[in-house]
């Protein structure tokens, strides 16, 4: 089973657009409403999978109570910690061309005792293989809020999965997370520097494992997606024919990581399968069986190190 931790989830309204005018009055061709933040999109994607889920997740408000709805429908199990803050709603607009403009609220500040709560929680969870803990963190908790989650995980005796970035991936590293699921603009940040071919992001990744992760798994977007252990790197890239909407893609395909084992080259191939499928598909929508083609990807351990790269 794979329990999702998401302290900052959300509600994610899309709206497709003919074209993004600033200052002008909009109308949306298509509209949706989705259940939203990293962890969620992770259990979602599992949940389409066929696989056993549950998402942990600080709930509040009427934002709150559809969000639970939504998800219910999607067949992920929800464990609950109520907050007295409002859930968020996300706001993102694509346009034809797949370009997507996002607006991403704060959040509603956690209390201590709801951070303390949520960790808890962690702990008392018994039955996980994996424990993916994604997304920004709230207000409220510090950058450490990852560090003590991955110690609490790994006491459940759960392997860990850690998607977030900045000082909170910064202060988790020495806890050992299992993997780490950073894009190029996240993995930068992390080194401190620009990475403009594959060879720099597996350089970054190889200090990423030199500072506590025992994998680093990173999204390269139409470069592929990178997979580094100290055991060696593997690339792997998956065609798209035309990309509808990117927003969940990374947790579509941590999700597929996760279901194909978590290791080695068949989960790279499971990720990038999982990625690919999402970003064809409209809004956070996360891919089932029938959106993958598997068939279509390619692995390696002979690495284009010269291949570009661009932020994202």
């Amino acid at each position: 089973m794979i329990l999702t931790v998401t302290p900052n989830p959300s509600l994610d309204r899309t709206y497709e657009v003919p074209s993004l005018d600033r200052g002008g009055v909009l109308r949306a061709a298509a509209e949706r409403v989705d259940p939203g933040g990293k962890g969620v999109n992770v259990s979602r994607a599992v949940a389409a999978a066929g696989r056993p889920t549950t998402a942990l997740l600080p709930l509040g408000g009427p934002s709150g109570t559809l969000l639970l709805e939504l998800l219910t429908a999607e067949g992920v199990d929800v464990t609950a910690v109520s907050i007295a803050g409002l859930t968020r709603s996300n706001i993102a607009v694509v346009e034809p061309d797949g370009t997507l403009t996002k607006i991403n609220a704060a959040g509603p500040e956690l209390s201590a005792q709801e951070s303390a709560l949520l960790l808890d929680t962690v702990r008392g969870s018994a039955g996980a293989d994996w424990i993916a803990c994604c997304g920004s963190l709230p207000p409220g908790p510090d950058h450490r809020w990852y560090a003590e989650l991955v110690v609490r995980a790994h006491e459940a005796g759960a392997r860990v999965a850690l998607d977030t970035s900045g000082p909170a991936l910064a202060a988790a590293l020495p806890a050992r997370p299992d993997v780490v699921k950073p894009n190029v603009a996240e993995l930068a940040e992390a080194v401190a520097r620009p990475l403009t071919t594959l060879g720099d992001a597996v350089k970054a990744a190889e200090e990423l494992v030199g500072r506590g992760a025992r994998a680093v798994l990173a999204s390269l977007g139409a470069a592929g997606q990178l997979l580094v252990t100290a055991e060696g790197a593997y690339h792997g890239t998956a065609p798209v024919t035309a990309v509808r909407s990117d927003v969940g893609a990374g947790d579509a395909a941590l999700a597929g990581f996760l279901t194909a084992g978590g290791t080695g080259p068949a989960a790279l191939a499971s990720a990038l399968a999982h990625g690919a499928a999402a970003v064809q598909l409209p809004g956070s929508v996360m891919p089932g069986p029938a959106d993958l083609r598997p068939e279509a990807v390619r692995v390696t351990r002979d690495l284009p190190l010269d291949l570009p790269l661009s932020a994202g």
